[in-house]
């Protein structure tokens, strides 16, 4: 099956602190046969730990396990000429912090973002008061609608915003944890379309009829943007009570019960592979404008996917 009206992406990982950014480039010579139409760079904030010192005591430390997001999208960009889309994230970043790195990017020639709010649950308190920081994913998109008017922070202009950034933001078929209902998760989606939103990705899922469903909904309530799916090819064995819990995503019966019967992660990547194959061939036969994949794990995956559907 080939369908290039179907674009194809996938996220990666800044490599670990100490790390090579070599991994990277490695994921991206793998896959970049397939054409990707952009490639999306996560961003994660640092936390404190307590490291025992001599003495006894403990002290806090700040610990970033993976920075660079920027620089990874400046080098992809360079490197292969193809899109970058870093993460910026309100989480753990202070708004002026955001600041700087949309002067960055904007300087970078970078003008592609995905805007999300970020996991909070290792966060202390300091780094989630609202005075410094965005509480949700729609204050850090207001943010940078100011921003590509010229605007900073305390008010003053900025000069030589000449392209002003694009955004895509998250989307949730199967509800946000923290969501009380389904109408509400649609409520908020429409909003961050309506504040200029140009497409919406999904969190990973792994049943067609619940996008379909949720799709169906956007459009009824006035969501035209396109509704990237986010597909995960699962790899592990334990991600069949991992997923569901830290995702909340729904695993089918029927494919739960071929996960089961796999004697090692060898056959669970084989039938992980299977389900995203059939998955992907009855969201393009649907028209999806593209597909984006979660490579954290799974290149090898990905690409054996995209081996059978491109």
């Amino acid at each position: 099956m080939s369908d290039r009206r179907t674009k194809f992406s996938f996220e990666i990982l800044p490599p670990l602190k100490g790390n090579s950014v070599y991994k990277v480039f490695n994921i991206i010579d793998k896959l970049r046969e397939f054409d990707p139409a952009y490639i999306n760079i996560t961003s994660h904030h640092s936390e404190y730990v307590y490291k025992d010192q001599p003495d006894g005591s403990l002290r806090r430390v700040s610990v970033r396990k993976r920075p660079g997001t920027v620089a990874i999208a400046a080098a992809i960009q360079n490197k292969y000429g193809i899109p970058a889309v870093p993460h910026i994230i309100c989480k753990g970043f202070t708004k002026e912090e955001t600041e700087y790195a949309l002067l960055d990017l904007n300087f970078l020639g970078i003008s592609n973002l995905l805007l999300l709010r970020g996991d909070c649950k290792s966060l202390e308190t300091v780094q989630q008061d609202p005075e410094l920081y965005h509480e949700h994913a729609t204050d850090l998109q207001a943010q940078i609608n100011l921003f590509n008017k010229g605007i900073s922070l305390d008010g003053t202009r900025l000069e030589g915003i000449e392209t002003p950034f694009s955004y895509g933001m998250a989307c949730y078929p199967e509800k946000h944890e923290e969501a009380p209902n389904m109408d509400s998760d649609i409520y908020w989606a429409k909003k961050k379309v309506e504040g200029g939103a140009s497409y919406l990705v999904t969190q990973m899922f792994f049943d067609n009829q619940k996008y379909f469903n949720f799709v169906k909904r956007c459009r009824e309530v006035g969501i035209n943007v396109p509704i990237i799916p986010g597909i995960k090819p699962i790899v592990f064995k334990n991600q069949l009570t991992v997923l569901p819990r830290v995702f909340r995503s729904d695993i089918p019966e029927d494919f739960a019960a071929a996960l089961r019967t796999c004697k090692d992660d060898a056959e669970v990547r084989q039938v992980g592979v299977e389900w995203s194959v059939a998955q992907c061939k009855e969201l393009m036969d649907a028209g999806v404008e593209g597909l984006h994949f979660y490579t954290f794990m799974a290149s090898d995956s990905v690409k054996k996917i995209a081996e059978q559907i491109y």
